[in-house]
Formats: structure tokens, C-alpha cells, sequence
């Protein structure tokens, strides 16, 4: 406490007994003991006050020591297993070298995919490494203080960002220990393989195969890729220290339906001692994506012919011709309904499409029923008991239900129709519309519209023949007519009915680590439902094992982990509870260990990564180096730190009640003695 608050206390309690005593002796003849004590309550309530105004104030001084943090940053995954006893043997040195805990505030943590605190011993255990997530989240541990960082591990990173570049972003010196055999070996390795998730049947799929080779002879090797077994593909592979990395690109055909196992394998070396790397599996499901398309007619014209012809022109894509009588069971398996020049015979027909919701495509010519065709729908009323004439197609180029930039009608030859003035309620779009003797009547002749029971498309004349045989004699080809009749099938076949229950997941996974299965569940609105209760089910093909996972609400979508679930084939169920609503699939879960890529550890990016950061590169057999750097280097000495406290020396809660204690007792004193 300065000496200025002693003498202002000191001050403080003259003056407040100075006024004591003014007021009870100043002129007064009682000489009873009453005035002393009222003297003495009024001292106490002034000379508090006094002090609460002068608040005074000592300072206190605290010193303390504080020390380096030195952080040991341990290997957990699978790849480091062969350096157990180096490495415990470190971490022993570490932690009880006396000269470094006199030094440093040590700290150790293990890491692969995530970084966590090292409380037991490491199990080596984990099948990814990711060494940038585990520097960067040292970083903001201990941002803004004097940390130093010991790094065991072979150097082999298998996810994440490449920490070889890390180093300029770090605060603090790293010195790597480099565990495993650092000699390099010859190796093939496939790196990646990229295929699409399906093909569609008796259709081509692409497959990228890319492979590397380190070493520094010049080597031939044999890829090969399977398919379900059975070879699909091989290439002979040359490779040199200058030219160490193919990509491989083919193309497979898709012959049957069903999931295929794609495996593409390096044929090893001699002398290869890591072959594990030589080989991955993928998968890709062929689907049958067939559209079936019939056509409904109850008499024989040019035009039906012409139809198929250019509908099955495209594989994927078969056409069946129906009578107008045919069963409802022979039409489940129809997509999309032509229907040419219908007749009152066509009613089941129109009656099974509007149950189905199916699209259809509407031909009408001189023997269509027009009054019987105004009856079954009502969005398109059609005037009949016209003559028959010849109409001119003119293109509408502002129609948008699909392209039609490179469609031409120019030259195309007039069609046959007896309809009149076509009426339209709701929204539709005009493709094509009707001249007649050079004038154009802006009626339509192609015509599309979405209605709720499915996609129509109306053509009002007959003798499209004729446009074929237009295309090919402009192009000596039927390709320009063919891709424009393709185009309206493409657009009514897609109509696909939404989903309320909706997975996503992977044929072959490698490992369980990363692996997952989410899904999306809709109400009846279809608007995403948060509330559901989803549950996966998961049954072994042959090892019996059975699991139920309640899947998990992430944002907007459900998700279920399939860590830890053993190497196998399973099929499993998504199920939604108090709903009869299901979906059904089947995955592998291969046994790979990402972390057997690697031979070799990787000591030069080590060596970049201790450079940048002002650090050492050592092996464990230099530990002793190590240990005498740490504790001899200047920038690791302990620094002294002082804190001076500036306290209140008495609190004003304090003084305030003993100031309100003294009025009161005085006041009452006064009154009870009968003092004004």
C-alpha cells in the first residue's frame, strides 16, 4: 500500500473523530457516558464512509514459471504395427526424462482419422491416417503459446490434405521421428478406379484404371480386369523411374442385367513385396432401362410401320403392337401408349391409361372418332365434320417442353386430317401447327400437355410415313426423322412417379471405416419428414450375422453407420416405423486396409515438413540427439512470469453495512434516550 492512502486513512479517522466529538461535546454540560458512545457509533459511520471514498488499494506480485509445451504426436494406424517397440520405447524416453519434465509441460496424443488424447497405450489400430487434420488441430489447441511438436510416424497419409505442404502455415518446430524401414522397394500399385454407378444393358460403360510404379528400373507388367470372374479386358503396361504412372481407359459391354464385380489386378513383380496393392474391386449395376411402347390400332396403315421402325431404332426402346380388345394384364408392362386413330373400341384402352397414369401419344386421321375422343377427355375439345385436306407442318420454335433447335419441318409434305378447331383448357404447348393452302390457321397439329394423370402428346393427321421417307431422301439417312419421333418418346417416358422413401448407398465398400447408408423420407406432401423413425436392418449372406441400426437425422437426410460390421456380403432393409413402406438392397464390405498401400515410409516429406518449421528430421535410433536438442536448445528455457493483483483492501460491502449498523444503532440510542 503507498504511503499517500496511509496518511489520506489516517486523515480520514482525525476527521471523522474530529466531527464526533463537535457535535456531542462541542457546548454541552452532560456529563453522563452517552455521549461517548454516540461519539464512538458517529466516528465509526464517518470514518467508513471516508474510507469507502478513498477505496484503498494494495498490490500483490505473483511469479511463475512457465514452461514449453512439447507435444508427441503418435501413428495409431495400422501401418505403424511392425514399429510397436520403437515407438512405446520413445514415448517412454519422453515422459520420463527428468531434464525434459523439468523443461517442458508434456503432452501426448494419438492420431489416424481423428486426433484424440493418448491415455493408454497406442493399439495401432486404425485404418486411415490423416496427419494435416492432426497438425492443424494442435494449432488451434495451442495457438498463441511456445509449442513444440514430436511427430511419430512413418510418414504415409492415406486421407486428408498433404501435410508436406503444411509447414508454412505452423507456428512451432516439428521434428518427425521416422518409424518403418525407410528402403525403397519396387512396387505396382493401383491407385484408382473410376467407373459410373450403372450402365444400361447392351450398352458400353467406361472404366480409368490408374496405376503408379516406384522404382528405377524399366518393368512390364499385365492389367487385367475381370467381371464377375470372368476376364473382360488386359493391356500389357511398360513402366520406368521417367515414366512411372499409366492411365488406363476401356470400354466394357453391359450384357446382362444385375451388379457386376468389376476387379482390375496388376500382374506383380519378381521381386515385389507388397502385392496387396495390386489389385481393387468395384461395382456397377446394369439396369434394364428399356422403354416398351405400344402401339393400339384397329387397322393396318403405313404409318404403324414407320412408327416402330423409328422407335426401336434406339436399343433402348422396344415397340408391341395392341388391339384396342387386348387384356388389361397384357398391357402392366407398357410405358408409354400410342394410340392411332382411336375408336369407340378404345375405351378400356383409354380407361386403363388414366388409371395407370400413363402417358400416351395420340394420332388421329380420317378414321379417327372424333366425338368419341371429345368424350374421353375434356382438356381438348376437337371440331369434326371437316373434309378431309392436306396440312402443311410450321414449326413453333418458342416451343419448350424439350429441344427442338435442330428439328426442321421445312420440307416435310403435307399429312391427311379431317379435324377442325382444336380447343384446349389448362397449360399446354404447341410443337407444330397446320397450314393450309399457304395459310397458316394457328391450329395445332403437334400438340403436348401435362395433365395429373400423365404426359399426351396429339398429332392430328395420318400418313407420317411420309415424313421418313422425306428424311431420307434429303440425308439418304432416316436419322433426322428417327431422332425427332425419339425425342417425343423420350418425353413421355419421362414421367417417373416420385418416391417417398429414397436410399442411397455403395455396391462394394472398402472396409467399414467410411462407410454409410443414408436415406430421404417424405409425407404424403412429399415434404421432407424430420420425424420419421428409419430403421436399417442387416442380414450376413452367409455368416448369419444380423444387426438392426436406427438411422440418424442429419440435416436433410437420414444416416447409418457401418462401422464396425466384419468383411462379407449382406443384404439389408430401410425400413419406416408404423408405415408399410420398405426399400431393399445389398452391399459388400471388402477386407481392405488402405494402410497396406505403403512399404516404404515416407521420410523425405517428413524431412520438408521439419524444414519448413524450423525442425529436426530424426530416426529413432538418433533419440539421444533428439532428447539433447530439447533440452539444451535456448528457445525451450523455461521463462518467469510476473502478475501483479491490485486488490481492494476492504470490501464496500463491508463497509457499507458496518456505515448502516452505526446510523441505525446511533438513531435508536438518540430516540431511546429521548434526543432530538
Amino acid at each position: 500500500m503507498q504511503t499517500t492512502t496511509l496518511l489520506l486513512i489516517l486523515a480520514a479517522a482525525l476527521l471523522a473523530l474530529a466531527l464526533a466529538l463537535f457535535q456531542y461535546f462541542f457546548k454541552t454540560k452532560r456529563k453522563s457516558k452517552l455521549p461517548i458512545m454516540l461519539t464512538f457509533l458517529r466516528f465509526l459511520a464517518l470514518f467508513a464512509l471516508f474510507v469507502l471514498l478513498i477505496n484503498p488499494k494494495f498490490s500483490k506480485n505473483e511469479y511463475t514459471l512457465e514452461k514449453t509445451n512439447l507435444v508427441v504426436l503418435a501413428d495409431n494406424s495400422t501401418s505403424m504395427a511392425s514399429g510397436v517397440s520403437p515407438v512405446n520405447s520413445i514415448l517412454d524416453r519422453l515422459s520420463n526424462n527428468q531434464e525434459i519434465s523439468n523443461r517442458f509441460n508434456v503432452k501426448s496424443y494419438q492420431f489416424g482419422k481423428e486426433l484424440q488424447e493418448l491415455n493408454d497405450s497406442l493399439s495401432f489400430q486404425d485404418r486411415n491416417t490423416d496427419i494435416s487434420k492432426a497438425l492443424s488441430s494442435i494449432k488451434d489447441i495451442y495457438n498463441n503459446t511456445n509449442t513444440a511438436v514430436v511427430l511419430l510416424t512413418d510418414g504415409n497419409q492415406t486421407i486428408g490434405s498433404d501435410y508436406g505442404y503444411q509447414g508454412n502455415t505452423l507456428s512451432f518446430p516439428i521434428y518427425p521421428i521416422v518409424i518403418g524401414d525407410t528402403t525403397k522397394y519396387e512396387d505396382l500399385r493401383i491407385d484408382q478406379i473410376n467407373v459410373n454407378k450403372y450402365a444400361f444393358l447392351k450398352n458400353k460403360y467406361p472404366v480409368e484404371v490408374y496405376t503408379t510404379y516406384e522404382g528405377g528400373a524399366s518393368v512390364s507388367t499385365i492389367l487385367s480386369i475381370t467381371v464377375n470372374g470372368k476376364t473382360a479386358y488386359r493391356e500389357t503396361l511398360q513402366f520406368s523411374n521417367r515414366n512411372s504412372t499409366k492411365v488406363v481407359n476401356t470400354l466394357l459391354d453391359a450384357n446382362s442385367v444385375g451388379i457386376k464385380s468389376v476387379s482390375v489386378s496388376l500382374q506383380a513383380l519378381e521381386n515385389e513385396r507388397n502385392t496387396v496393392n495390386n489389385q481393387k474391386r468395384v461395382a456397377i449395376e446394369v439396369i434394364d432401362e428399356k422403354t416398351n411402347v405400344a402401339i393400339v390400332s384397329n387397322i393396318l396403315h403405313p404409318d404403324i410401320g414407320a412408327l416402330t421402325k423409328s422407335i426401336e431404332s434406339n436399343e433402348q426402346r422396344s415397340v408391341t403392337l395392341k388391339k384396342p380388345t387386348a387384356k388389361s394384364s397384357d398391357l402392366e408392362e407398357i410405358d408409354v401408349f400410342i394410340l392411332y386413330q382411336p375408336t369407340r373400341t378404345f375405351k378400356p384402352v383409354f380407361d386403363y391409361i388414366k388409371q395407370k397414369k400413363a402417358s400416351s401419344f395420340i394420332i388421329g386421321g380420317n378414321k379417327t372418332d372424333w366425338t368419341f375422343l371429345n368424350s374421353v377427355q375434356s382438356e381438348i375439345r376437337i371440331e369434326d365434320g371437316y373434309p378431309n385436306q392436306e396440312v402443311i407442318p410450321v414449326l413453333n420454335p418458342s416451343f419448350s417442353k424439350f429441344d427442338i433447335s435442330d428439328v426442321s419441318m421445312d420440307d416435310f409434305p403435307p399429312l391427311e386430317s379431317d379435324a377442325g378447331t382444336v380447343e384446349v383448357s389448362g397449360d399446354s404447348d404447341v410443337l407444330a401447327t397446320m397450314m393450309i393452302r399457304g395459310r397458316d390457321l394457328r391450329t395445332p397439329l403437334i400438340l403436348a400437355k401435362e395433365e395429373p394423370v400423365g404426359k399426351k402428346l396429339l398429332l392430328l393427321g395420318e400418313n407420317i410415313w411420309k415424313w421418313r421417307m422425306q428424311s431420307f431422301r434429303n440425308n439418304q439417312n432416316f436419322e433426322n426423322f428417327d431422332q425427332f419421333i425419339s425425342r417425343l418418346i423420350l418425353y413421355l417416358s419421362n414421367n417417373a412417379t416420385k418416391n417417398r422413401l429414397n436410399i442411397d448407398y455403395q455396391r462394394i465398400y472398402n472396409g467399414s471405416g467410411d462407410s454409410k447408408i443414408t436415406a430421404t423420407y417424405f409425407d404424403e406432401a412429399f415434404v421432407f419428414d424430420s420425424n420419421a423413425d428409419i430403421s436399417l436392418q442387416i442380414m450376413g449372406v452367409e455368416s448369419g450375422f444380423s444387426k438392426v441400426i436406427p438411422m440418424l437425422l442429419k440435416n436433410d437426410f437420414y444416416e447409418a453407420d457401418l462401422l464396425g460390421i466384419p468383411a462379407g456380403d449382406y443384404n439389408f432393409k430401410v425400413s419406416v416405423a408404423e408405415e408399410n413402406r420398405s426399400k431393399s438392397g445389398s452391399f459388400t464390405i471388402l477386407d481392405f486396409d488402405v494402410e497396406q498401400q505403403f512399404l516404404s515410409a515416407d521420410y523425405k516429406k517428413l524431412e520438408r515438413l521439419a524444414n519448413e518449421t524450423d525442425g529436426t528430421l530424426y530416426f529413432p535410433s538418433k533419440i539421444d540427439s533428439l532428447l539433447l536438442e530439447l533440452s539444451g536448445s535456448n528457445r525451450y528455457t523455461p521463462t518467469q512470469k510476473g502478475t501483479k493483483n491490485v486488490v481492494s483492501l476492504i470490501d464496500f460491502r463491508t463497509l457499507m453495512a458496518l456505515i448502516a449498523a452505526s446510523l441505525a444503532l446511533e438513531w435508536f440510542i438518540r430516540k431511546y434516550n429521548g434526543l432530538i
